[in-house]
């Protein structure tokens, strides 16, 4: 998210160390510590994460394809809900596979070239992330306010349009600005974390970041603040709503529609500010370590679960594809 752009350039962690200043152009690799301080970790870890990163390709493709194959779950909310699943797996394969690799190998190494690709990917697909939560929470607020025209407002025109517009919300706000802010680096680095990040990126830029950080600040206004606000009116016009309904059961129906989105709103926001709000005695290598694996491996694998274990209308759709499934081989053979 733009949220840690909002820090200060100073190295208050000892997240990246410089081995000597070196001219641009010979930059073709970097140094990603990782837990190699842990080095009796590194093969329960990888195993554990290997196991995390299929379950987040499983569940979410499931999810893609359930919709896909299951006419009762084509609407409105579980096509948003394509989305988060298509962008949680791509976030995570971003970012997983190097990282498991890096668990086994004795250079923990990742390339120039990947580590730009690596900022690039995440930033943009965090921005994203911002912005379709919000999309996904005025989907909630127009099914629970207006649910006899909630079909006719959010046609598939509209949720097309608005599909398209995130991701491409998501790109400008992101990308296009991080191309025109970058500067050279000073050279190669070794940088205790994980993956690359624009924070990592902004600690090796050899000149002063001043500039580069209001910009970034500015940005991060658009693509964090902007979306949580649209969030909590959605969910503050949602409780008037709910609290308007004169039935216990109907109260319980609206609410459980919203579950699902606000957990995993809860924990994607949830981990952000524990990350960059936090008071600067608790900043530790470490811990920004197992946050970031938190909102880029385990959290992701979690959303899928969170639509599935207690959502009906999955479980139903779910079981009805089976059966279908069952009943086409049978006919088979």
């Amino acid at each position: 998210m733009w949220g840690p752009l909002m820090s200060s350039r100073s190295n208050r962690d000892g997240s990246v160390a410089a081995m000597g200043p070196q001219n641009f152009s010979t930059i073709t690799e970097l140094v990603l510590v990782g837990f190699s301080d842990h080095p009796q970790t590194e093969i329960p870890l990888f195993l554990f994460f290997s196991l995390v990163y299929l379950a987040n390709c499983l569940g979410n493709t499931a999810v893609i394809m359930l919709v896909a194959l299951d006419s009762s779950l084509q609407t409105p909310m579980y096509f948003f809900l394509c989305h988060l699943a298509f962008l949680n797996g791509f976030f995570s394969t971003v970012v997983t596979p190097k990282m498991l690799f890096n668990f086994l190998a004795s250079r923990k190494v990742i390339s120039y070239p990947f580590c730009l690709a690596q900022t690039y990917l995440t930033l943009f697909l965090e921005s994203t992330e911002c912005f379709l939560l919000a999309v996904m929470a005025i989907d909630r607020y127009v099914a629970i306010c207006y649910p006899l025209r909630y079909l006719l407002i959010m046609s598939w025109v509209v949720c097309i349009a608005l599909a398209v517009a995130v991701w491409v919300t998501g790109f400008c706000a992101s990308v296009i600005p991080l191309y025109v802010v970058i500067l050279p680096l000073c050279g190669p680095y070794i940088v205790d974390y994980l993956f690359c990040e624009l924070p990592i990126l902004l600690h090796m830029f050899c000149a002063d970041t001043s500039l580069q950080e209001a910009i970034m600040a500015i940005g991060g206004a658009g693509t964090v603040l902007f979306p949580f606000l649209l969030i909590v009116l959605s969910y503050l016009r949602i409780l008037v709503a709910v609290i308007r309904i004169d039935s216990v059961e109907g109260r319980k129906k609206a609410f459980s529609t919203c579950a699902s989105h606000l957990a995993v709103v809860t924990i994607y926001y949830g981990t952000g500010l524990i990350r960059y709000l936090r008071p600067k005695s608790l900043y530790s290598a470490e811990g920004d370590k197992l946050i970031s694996v938190f909102y880029a491996v385990i959290g992701p694998a979690l959303n899928p679960f969170i639509y599935s274990l207690r959502n009906k209308e999955v479980q139903s759709a779910m079981r009805r594809v089976i059966e279908r499934y069952k009943k086409g081989t049978r006919i088979t053979f």
